[in-house]
């Protein structure tokens, strides 16, 4: 655990001291910034609600949840380039190695949602700020990066290559967009609805904006309520199968790892690049 916390915060800091990593921090906070900017002054229905409002508490449950796409592709890498192999020919390497991604990944998400909250306070109105609403967003936070991001290592479990785990973007992007996160789920159809609710990047949605939003804000969601014991009960379910499956899983993919394999895979990645 002690190696695992050193390697996850060297990992973290490579990270910030290297262009093209630093660029994909700010990226995706400054393309949702601008988002907001436009959508700060728009009136979501008749509610009197600022759109800008509901968006971004969302936006930071969206990113949240997020984590799981980049444990993933962090995870498919590795196992590509024998990160994997090597940590599992050592004691202790595979515990060694997770704690360690979950501790870069983790902290790097953290950045990131500071990189976009800050400005985000600044910008839009309408948000409600005090400690009982900070301390709802820090267990929000904690408990779905806890939901989310073992599921990630599970996929990336899943996927022998980068190439073919670029294919989790669309189902992905089609969870977002029945998720609540830039529109209310009260209004899309019965269906989608009850499909959006059973994901967790929903449920960080909610957390967050019951977190940011002042009370009566509570009318546009589904039963005019925040469900807090809701969304501790499905993020809690999310997070004990992940940490459930997530060790035999990785387990399996470890012990199926070999030299020859890796070879082979890197030769099919040179003949794509001939």
């Amino acid at each position: 655990m002690k190696r695992g916390w050193q390697r996850g915060l060297i990992e973290l800091r490579q990270s910030f001291t290297n262009g093209p990593e630093l660029f994909s921090h700010f990226l995706w906070p400054v393309l949702m910034l601008v988002a907001l900017f436009f959508l700060r002054h728009r009136d979501f229905g008749s509610s009197g609600l600022l759109l800008g409002a509901l968006a971004l508490p969302s936006i930071l449950g969206m990113n949240a949840a997020m984590g799981m796409v980049s444990m993933s592709q962090q995870l498919t890498a590795d196992r590509e380039d024998g990160t994997l192999l090597r940590a599992k020919a050592i004691p202790n390497g595979m515990v060694c190695y997770l704690v360690g991604k979950v501790v870069s990944v983790a902290g790097g998400l953290l950045v990131d949602l500071l990189i976009l909250l800050v400005p985000g306070l600044l910008l839009v109105d309408g948000l409600a700020v005090g400690s009982a609403h900070w301390f709802t967003l820090v267990w929000v936070l904690l408990l779905g990066l806890v939901a989310t991001l073992p599921i990630g290592a599970i996929l990336g479990s899943v996927f022998t290559s980068a190439r073919s785990q670029g294919l989790i973007q669309l189902p992905m992007l089609g969870v977002i967009a029945i998720s609540g996160i830039f529109y209310p789920l009260t209004a899309l159809p019965g269906w989608l609805a009850f499909i959006g609710q059973l994901t967790p990047v929903y449920w960080m949605g909610l957390g967050m904006r019951s977190a940011l939003l002042p009370p009566e804000a509570v009318a546009v969601e589904v039963g005019h309520s925040w469900r807090h014991l809701e969304t501790a009960g499905v993020l809690s379910l999310w997070a004990i199968a992940g940490l459930l499956l997530a060790p035999v899983v990785l387990r399996r993919m470890a012990r199926r790892e070999s030299g020859s394999k890796i070879a082979e895979r890197r030769e099919r990645a040179l003949q794509r690049i001939a």
